[in-house]
């Protein structure tokens, strides 16, 4: 439900601040601010991230062989995405697959990949079943009581009940991969720990054909669902923006491994095969005093026009083509009319991406590298180190690029390590579809919760993971607010660059 706080106090420029706080249904904790003039008109509409995170700082000075599991505490959610992350950067530093050595072994890049689309899929249901159905299915100034996933197993109990079990069968690939639904241990430095037994294996292609038939049906229920409001589908906070994602070398899509193409919103290429190892050369990143969370950008656009999208939507879009027939006729379907822009375009995305997931995991079930078939499933260390102990690894997160760099120092310590997470890229693009529902939804009306559950339905099409996003630069902002023993208040306010204010009483 959404909890707002609708304040009456005024600004300076005698502009009302309304506040949503939380934004709910999503992973983390953010609000949004609404500056609103006396005729009601948006003035300000603003996307802020409340909580921090410190991970690029304390992973400094740990070992190297911890990091691939600590960096899982970063989000319940998508754990799996950021060890095999963090895992795939620890590889090339320690010389895996780069300058000419040896790779991580075959069974162990499949296991990782059935980890990995094993993460996708059950992260991708629930999203968009738990989350965000709800707004779909009964509209987003329904009656708020039955507006979760209780409601939607009252109402559609056959898709809240596919939804349950596609979520589940996608920890149970996690499970058996990573020894636990939630921060496994299978991924290890040059390769991964453990193999499925056959009777795991066996378990699993089991329900491969159930699984792809309800993997169908939820693509075709967001045709069904645009298909009764296109105007809505088509219009609703649409972001013109440029997009990022991994590509394999053949141009097609690929979630675990690859190199980074951006094309512009016209679908005009802009950039293909950019090495990952060289990020830095391509992407900077801003910040801004009002939130925990960076803003990259294109380097050579600058901030003002460099931002761009990751995530489903993008990647649909950016790959030439999905190498899986069920998912690529969908995709086929869902582009043919150009390039699409629609927030509510990435809930269908998402569903094409779980279907393919869920093709790509049949094949890897049928690979017998996942039983310990294929060889050694950790590659040996080599002789000598290599002169520059650091690495990036790039995998597409559900719900987009995600980055890990680190540095390893001569004692096998971590001396220096950066995030880029998936919903940091997407930063700039939240704000923009708050400030077009903002200004469709909002310009001279009273606010409602149902209008404010508009801008909520805007910011969750993204399925942000606000938890993995927060991170800062230099000093955080911050606010201290002392309360005397009569009751009166008093406020300080310390600004990103270290400013100190004195606050009128509220």
């Amino acid at each position: 439900m959404t909890s707002a706080a609708l304040e009456t106090a005024r600004d300076a420029a005698g502009l009302r601040r309304v506040a949503i706080d939380p934004v709910s249904r999503v992973e983390g904790h953010g609000k949004v601010t609404l500056l609103l003039d006396e005729h009601n008109r948006v003035r300000q509409a603003r996307l802020h991230i409340v909580e921090f995170r410190g991970f690029e700082s304390f992973i400094v000075g740990r070992p190297y062989w911890e990091v691939p599991v600590m960096v899982q505490r970063l989000c319940g959610i998508c754990p799996v995405s950021h060890h095999l992350a963090a895992s795939k950067a620890i590889d090339v530093a320690l010389g895996f697959g780069r300058d000419g050595q040896a790779s991580v072994p075959r069974a162990a890049e499949v296991l990782r990949r059935l980890m990995h689309y094993g993460q996708v899929m059950q992260s991708h249901a629930l999203h968009f079943f738990h989350l965000s159905s709800p707004d779909l299915l009964f509209g987003f100034a329904s009656e708020v009581g039955r507006r979760h996933i209780v409601g939607v197993a009252a109402a559609h109990p056959e898709i809240a009940r596919q939804g349950v079990l596609l979520r589940k069968y996608g920890q149970e690939v996690i499970r058996m991969t990573a020894g636990k639904r939630v921060h496994g241990t299978g991924s290890v430095p040059g390769g991964v720990n453990r193999h499925l037994t056959r009777d795991e294996r066996d378990a699993l292609a089991a329900e491969v054909p159930q699984m792809l038939a309800w993997c169908e049906a939820a693509v075709e229920l967001c045709h069904a669902l645009h298909a009764q409001d296109p105007a809505l589908y088509d219009g609703f906070a649409p972001v013109r923006s440029g997009w990022m994602s991994l590509v394999a070398p053949d141009g097609a899509m690929d979630l675990y491994d690859g190199a980074l193409r951006v094309r512009d919103a016209d679908g005009r290429m802009q950039v293909d095969q950019h090495d990952v190892q060289r990020y830095l050369d391509l992407i900077e990143e801003e910040t801004r005093p009002w939130s925990y969370m960076k803003f990259p950008y294109l380097k050579a656009l600058g901030p003002a026009d460099g931002w761009y999208k990751v995530g489903p939507l993008a990647r649909v879009q950016n790959c030439d083509r999905i190498p899986t027939p069920r998912a690529e006729a969908a995709r086929q379907r869902f582009v043919a009319g150009g390039p699409v822009h629609g927030s509510l375009a990435f809930h269908t995305a998402r569903m094409i991406e779980m279907l393919h997931a869920m093709e790509v995991i049949a094949v890897l079930l049928d690979d017998e590298a996942v039983i310990g078939a294929g060889g050694p499933l950790v590659a040996p260390l080599a002789g000598e180190r290599p002169p520059q102990r650091t690495g990036v690894g790039v995998i597409e997160a559900p719900r987009g690029t995600l980055i890990h760099h680190y540095a390893i120092g001569d004692d096998d310590l971590v001396t220096w390590c950066n995030l880029i997470v998936s919903t940091t890229h997407n930063n700039e693009a939240m704000n923009e579809a708050v400030r077009a529902v903002a200004a469709e939804y909002f310009d001279g009306r009273e606010p409602t919760e149902g209008l404010l559950n508009h801008v909520e339905v805007a910011i969750r099409a993204f399925d942000p993971c606000l938890s993995c996003a927060t991170h800062a630069l230099g000093r955080m902002p911050l606010e201290l607010q002392v309360v005397a023993p009569d009751g009166h208040r008093g406020t300080l306010m310390r600004h990103g660059d270290g400013r100190v204010e004195r606050l009128a009483p509220g």
